[in-house]
C-alpha cells in the first residue's frame, strides 16, 4: 500500500467502502470515488475530504488518480462492468480490486474479530466494536453499520492489535478475510443469486470457518444447519439465547430495558443492561461479548459498554417516541430479509404488545423479492396494517412479473396496499398511525425525515 498515493472508490457511497475510505484518509492517502446518488453518508465523506462526482464519466476523475503507478482502485460487486469510470481505469492499466480484498489487505497482519451471519452481523460486530473502544483495548474497526456513539462506520487505532470486521458473505466477499476468531450468528439462504442453492450459501459459510487461523476460534450459534470445518488448532464454542457454551440466565424485562446474567465457560457475568433493549440484542450482545471474552476483555469493562451502547443508525432505530402508554412512537429498521423482517416485527410487538402496528416495507432486490415472497409475506402479516413500497432494485435489472405484489398478495392482514414513494407522503397525511415500523435496505431511508414529519402531523 505504501507504492500508493491516491485510491479510487468506484461506489464510493457504499457503507462498507465508506470504511476503508476513512481508513485511508487517516493514513493520509487522498481518496476520491464516484456513486450513482448523494446520500448522507456521501455528504459526510466529501466533508471529511473525499471527492465525489455523480457521473461516471471518465473525465471528471481527478488528477491525482490518474496515475497508474500511484493510484489504486478499488470497486463493489454492485457496480455493473459496464461502468464507463472502471472501464477507463481496467484499459489504463490501473491496479483494480474488489473492496473485499482491499479489506483483506488492510486486516491481514491484525487479529481480526470477524462477525459473519444472514442477519445480525452489523449489530454484533459494533457492539464488539465498542466494548474494545470503550475498554480503552481499541481496534480498528470496518463496519456495516454508522454507530450513533461515534457517527462513523470506522473506528481507528495505532496501537491495538485487533481488527472487527463485519464479515459480508455477499459475492463470497468474507473468503478474502483472515479471522483470528470468527463468529457466525445465523445461516438462513440469501443471495441465490449468487450461490444458486440453500446448499450452496452453507458451503460458503463453511469454507469461511476453514480460514480462521490456528491459535483462534469459531464462535457460531446453536441449532445452525452449518456443518463448520476448522483447521487444527482451533476451538469451536457455541452461543444461544439459553443454550450454548455462552448463553443467558436471569432475563428481567421491564420499564424499557432488559438486564441479564451471562453465562460462560468459565464464570457468570451478571447484570448485563441493554443500552438497545430490544429482545434479539439478548442474543446480539451474548456474540460480541464471547468473542471479546476470548480475547479477555474485563467482565466490568464489557458490563459497561453494552449499557452505553447506542446502537447502529437503521437498527432498530427510534425516530419517534412520543411520552405516555398511548405515546405515538416510529422505529426504522435495515431488515431487508424474511429473518430480519420476522424479528424486528416480533421486537416491536414485545415491546408495545397492545398497541397498534403499522409497518411500511420496500423490497430490496428483484431477486430475493423472487426467492422469499412468501416468507416475507408471513413475516408482514404480523402487523396490523402494511404498506409496500415498489422493489428497490439496487444492482439489478427488472425481472419480469416480479414485482411487490408477489408479496402483497400472500400477506394476511387485513389491511395492506402498496404505494409509490411519491403517493406514500401524501397517503401518511391522511392516516392515524399509533406504532409504526418501517423497513428495507433501499432508499426509503431518503423518505424517513419526510415520514416522521408527517406522522407528527397526524391528529389523534
Amino acid at each position: 500500500m505504501k507504492e500508493f498515493d491516491a485510491l479510487y472508490f468506484v461506489g464510493a457511497g457504499g457503507i462498507g467502502m465508506a470504511a476503508l475510505e476513512r481508513y485511508f484518509l487517516a493514513q493520509g492517502k487522498r481518496v476520491a470515488g464516484y456513486d450513482r446518488t448523494p446520500s448522507e453518508l456521501t455528504a459526510a465523506l466529501q466533508q471529511e475530504g473525499v471527492h465525489i462526482d455523480f457521473d461516471e464519466d471518465p473525465a471528471l476523475i481527478p488528477d491525482y488518480c490518474r496515475d497508474p503507478e500511484r493510484t489504486l482502485v478499488v470497486y463493489t460487486p454492485a457496480v455493473p462492468d459496464s461502468h464507463k469510470g472502471l472501464t477507463y481505469f481496467r484499459n489504463g492499466g490501473f491496479e483494480v480490486l474488489k473492496r473485499a480484498a482491499l479489506l483483506g489487505v488492510v486486516t491481514a497482519h491484525s487479529k481480526g474479530l470477524c462477525f459473519a451471519g444472514t442477519h445480525g452481523k452489523t449489530t454484533t460486530s459494533s457492539m464488539a466494536a465498542h466494548i474494545l473502544h470503550d475498554s480503552g483495548i481499541g481496534c480498528n474497526a470496518f463496519l456495516g453499520g454508522v454507530l450513533r456513539n461515534y457517527d462513523s462506520n470506522f473506528l481507528l487505532s495505532a496501537t491495538s492489535p485487533y481488527s472487527v470486521i463485519e464479515a459480508d458473505e455477499f459475492d463470497r466477499s468474507f473468503h478474502h478475510l483472515h479471522p483470528h476468531i470468527a463468529v457466525v450468528t445465523s445461516t438462513d439462504p440469501d443471495h441465490l443469486d449468487i450461490y444458486g442453492t440453500a446448499e450452496n450459501y452453507l458451503e460458503g459459510f463453511a469454507h469461511f470457518t476453514e480460514l480462521i487461523q490456528p491459535g483462534g476460534a469459531l464462535i457460531i450459534h446453536t441449532g445452525l444447519a452449518l456443518k463448520p470445518r476448522v483447521q487444527e488448532g482451533v476451538k469451536t464454542y457455541t452461543y444461544g439465547r439459553e443454550d450454548g457454551d455462552f448463553h443467558a440466565t436471569n432475563i428481567r424485562k421491564g420499564d424499557g430495558e432488559i438486564t441479564y446474567d451471562l453465562v460462560t465457560p468459565w464464570e457468570t457475568i451478571t447484570d448485563i443492561s441493554l443500552g438497545v433493549p430490544v429482545d434479539i440484542n439478548i442474543e446480539n450482545s451474548i456474540a460480541a461479548m464471547a468473542a471479546c471474552r476470548l480475547i479477555e476483555v474485563p467482565a466490568d469493562a464489557m458490563r459497561k459498554a453494552m449499557a452505553s451502547f447506542m446502537g447502529p443508525k437503521r437498527r432498530f432505530e427510534f425516530w419517534l417516541k412520543e411520552p405516555g402508554k398511548q405515546g405515538r412512537v416510529m422505529i426504522d429498521d435495515y431488515a431487508h430479509h424474511p429473518g430480519e423482517l420476522s424479528a424486528s416485527i416480533k421486537s416491536v410487538r414485545d415491546l408495545y404488545p397492545d398497541r397498534r402496528l403499522t409497518v411500511i416495507f420496500q423490497p430490496h432486490l428483484y431477486t430475493r423479492t423472487r426467492d422469499f415472497a412468501p416468507g416475507f409475506a408471513q413475516a408482514l402479516s404480523l402487523a396490523d396494517e402494511v404498506i409496500l413500497l415498489p422493489i428497490y432494485p439496487a444492482r439489478e435489472e427488472p425481472i419480469p412479473g416480479v414485482t411487490s405484489e408477489m408479496i402483497l398478495e400472500q400477506v394476511t392482514s387485513t389491511k395492506k396496499c402498496i404505494y409509490s414513494k411519491e403517493n406514500l407522503i401524501k397517503s401518511i397525511e391522511l392516516s392515524n398511525f399509533d406504532v409504526l415500523l418501517t423497513a428495507g435496505a433501499g432508499d426509503i431511508a431518503n423518505l424517513l425525515p419526510q415520514i416522521c414529519f408527517e406522522f407528527k402531523k397526524q391528529r389523534r
